[in-house]
């Protein structure tokens, strides 16, 4: 009789784990609410970085035209009054960008959001000068990122509401 109860037991237990398979709705909730309420932390995060990655576009591209304008410069005994006349290839997705001021002395260089991108980015410009031997550079991003306040570099000192970046 022992070995009997065991058997029904046993079949009593298998009977009732194949019908408790799947999750309850309630389980189904609290997963629901858990992944809801990680991606509102994250997605902030992860759209930041996005302008994070877009503004270094600028940051690159600058840089290049600084370098390309002191060999300019050392070529020619100018700076370089338009991008045409640099031996460098500067496009960009996000940004537009224009020399400004290409003399003897030095040259700035300003960015501008493009295709409507404004939302997030900010604009950056540059400035490349040579005094002597030595030159001297400067790349300024804007404090502001509504795109859309600019300003012209006349020295290697970052104008108001701009930070020095490199």
């Amino acid at each position: 009789m022992k070995s009997e109860f065991k058997v029904k037991f046993l079949q009593n237990l298998v009977s009732k784990k194949k019908n408790n398979e799947g999750f309850t709705l309630i389980e189904l909730l609290v997963v629901i609410i858990i992944v809801g309420v990680l991606a509102a932390i994250a997605l902030p995060s992860f759209l930041n970085q996005i302008g994070k990655a877009r503004g270094s576009e600028a940051k690159s591209n600058l840089g290049t035209m600084n370098r390309s304008q002191q060999s300019y410069r050392l070529e020619n005994n100018t700076f370089a009054s338009t991008l045409t006349n640099l031996d460098a290839r500067i496009s960009g997705k996000f940004y537009g960008y224009a020399v400004t001021g290409g003399n003897a002395t030095g040259v700035g260089a300003t960015t501008t959001p493009t295709n409507g991108t404004t939302d997030g980015l900010k604009v950056s410009s540059a400035y490349a000068t040579q005094s002597g031997d030595v030159f001297s550079q400067a790349i300024c991003e804007s404090n502001d990122t509504s795109g859309t306040v600019s300003a012209t570099m006349t020295s290697t000192t970052c104008p108001a509401n701009y930070r020095n970046i490199n």
